[in-house]
């Protein structure tokens, strides 16, 4: 965590990844609306938030600001598909769609390393910060996996259709069974929040809707259990392909 204008400054002009800056609603700071502006323009999420926030977060002068450094560095969806490629390997990629917790994110990602996904995607705004928290709950796969950041995750995913990759939304509302989709080709596997689910405007660009089959009276899943058991039977199919 960096706090203060001139620190902040610094911070973007280093080029290190931010993962997101908050600053002191109705700012009339010129340096605070120059941080703000050229934040937007690399792609950094910037909320504004009231002044009580930033007390809450550092007891030191943070001036208005406060930016969160990401603890990884964020990889181009487009290389990590093509390196997959050029390895002869059926390109798997899981599209993370409003999930904020980081500790759902950390276990997602657990799951992804251990079932062989090429890389994970999440959007700019509403998604978890990518922390040392969320690297914790991930036992490091987040170090592991090459995650992608994206400005607009329907466009990210309709950039994954393009390439060639069939986009499966795995949700409770799905109208067919994940056991039936084919999951040797490449794939993107959306999974949403648990509050929000999958946003309209990415589950239009889905090529199925697929669902866990379940036979208890709790309807829906932990995101990132579903995730697991997800990921567990697209390796099973593929393993199976092999033989």
């Amino acid at each position: 965590m960096v706090f203060g204008v001139h620190p902040v400054e610094e911070a973007l002009a280093s080029g290190n990844e931010i993962d997101r800056i908050f600053i002191v609603k109705s700012a009339n700071h010129p340096g605070l609306q120059k941080l703000s502006s050229e934040a937007r323009d690399r792609g950094i999420s910037v909320k504004a938030v009231p002044i009580e926030k930033l007390h809450r977060l550092t007891r030191g002068n943070h001036q208005g600001v406060i930016a969160f450094m990401s603890a990884i560095d964020f990889a181009d969806i487009e290389s990590v598909v093509n390196q997959a490629m050029e390895k002869d390997e059926v390109p798997l990629i899981v599209v993370l769609d409003q999930i904020t917790d980081v500790r759902n994110v950390g276990a997602i990602a657990r799951s992804a390393e251990c079932c062989g996904v090429h890389g994970m995607i999440m959007g700019k705004d509403s998604s978890a910060p990518m922390s040392g928290d969320a690297v914790k709950s991930s036992a490091g796969a987040l170090l592991r996996v090459p995650m992608a950041r994206a400005q607009s995750l329907p466009r990210a995913v309709t950039d994954l259709e393009m390439m060639g990759l069939q986009i499966i939304a795995c949700s409770e509302k799905g109208d067919s069974l994940l056991s039936d989709v084919d999951f040797t080709l490449p794939t993107a596997l959306i999974m949403g929040s648990e509050e929000k689910g999958i946003s309209t405007a990415i589950w239009k660009t889905c090529s199925m809707h697929a669902k866990i089959a379940t036979v208890g009276e709790v309807a829906s899943l932990n995101v990132s259990v579903a995730a697991g058991m997800a990921l567990y039977e697209i390796l099973n199919q593929r393993r199976k392909s092999q033989y």
